[in-house]
């Protein structure tokens, strides 16, 4: 069973494109000594307090943004994945991030609390996850902790599964420059966990750049589209289909469950939309979760004369409106 690792990504829309190198007069290759010297030049070029022009602010929170984002050693690396060059549609407000660009990304550094001070653009690009939690239990000197989105089969959660995670890691070079490595992390996905849970992975998060412990990986997991089953909870949802003979006189079907195939006993005059219960059948737990299969009462094709035969007998034996309820 494949095991996929996705960013969570949020919905964008067009907007304008801006280039923090730009802003800051830096070269893409610029050391981190660089951009914050490049900062701090245009901070107090800018600054509102000494600078009276008309678009003095404008330029100052245009400086600070892409500080924010050209110091912090993920979200550079992010950024320099749309394009060496500034991509189409840069120009102007039309531009809008091409799909997967930052796949493999959570942008887990701290950013200031006030979202007022940033555009669009930034928010579009790097406003994602908690950012509370990524800056909770931050000791002195420890790497961030980062959150990222695993998608698992309903199989896997029933049953616990050992898998390989490859995820892109920011690197700091020793002149500052910023370079992007996988990693293979194995990850144990333990039998009935369930969507929305996450998984802790110590010390598998940022590595801290002071010398200090690294942070940890948490993963959220959720389920992939199943062709049988959908999860709510531990408990298992799935849609039965039914003979109109099984429903009239009752019975026993054989149905899947993730731990394999069982006989589920229908009861005479079984309505279409009645659901049965197959209680513990569903995902592992303290208490586990049941099976929930709606009966979907499934007429077969009439290709022959024998069978067009059964139904004007049925229909003569059995007078049924089925809209009587609907009047008139």
């Amino acid at each position: 069973m494949a095991f996929h690792f996705r960013a969570k990504i949020l919905e964008t829309y067009a907007m304008e494109f801006k280039d923090y190198y730009e802003i800051l007069g830096v070269k893409r290759d610029a050391s981190a000594d660089e951009i914050k010297k490049a900062f701090r030049k245009g901070a107090r070029k800018y600054h509102p307090d000494v600078n009276t022009d008309a678009d003095a602010e404008v330029k100052f929170k245009d400086v600070n943004e892409a500080y924010e984002v050209l110091k912090d050693p993920e979200r550079r690396a992010a950024y320099d994945q749309l394009g060496k060059t500034p991509p189409p549609g840069a120009g102007g407000a039309g531009f809008q991030p091409p799909p997967g660009w930052d796949g493999g990304f959570e942008f887990t550094g701290a950013a200031p609390e006030d979202d007022s001070v940033f555009s669009d653009f930034f928010e579009s690009l790097f406003r994602r996850g908690d950012a509370r939690a990524s800056r909770g239990g931050m000791g002195a000197g420890r790497g961030a902790d980062t959150h990222a989105k695993v998608e698992i089969s309903i199989e896997d959660a029933y049953r616990g599964a050992s898998r390989t995670l490859r995820i892109r890691a920011p690197v700091v070079n020793p002149d500052g420059t910023v370079t992007v490595k996988d990693r293979n992390i194995a990850v144990h996905i333990p039998k009935g966990v369930q969507e929305g849970q996450h998984i802790r992975l110590a010390g598998q998060g940022t590595p801290s750049l002071g010398g200090g412990s690294a942070g940890d990986l948490f993963l959220e997991i959720s389920f992939a589209a199943h062709p049988v089953y959908r999860a709510s909870g531990r408990d298992l949802h799935l849609d039965l289909p039914i003979a109109p003979w099984e429903a009239a006189l009752g019975g026993h079907v054989v149905m899947p469950t993730p731990a394999g195939k069982v006989e589920l006993r229908i009861p005479k005059n079984a309505r279409s939309g009645q659901k049965m219960r197959l209680k513990g059948k569903g995902l592992p737990g303290k208490p586990p979760g049941d099976i929930y299969a709606t009966l979907k009462i499934v007429n077969p094709n009439v290709t022959t004369d024998e069978g067009r035969r059964f139904f004007e007998d049925m229909a003569k034996a059995m007078p049924f409106d089925p809209r009587a309820n609907l009047g008139g």
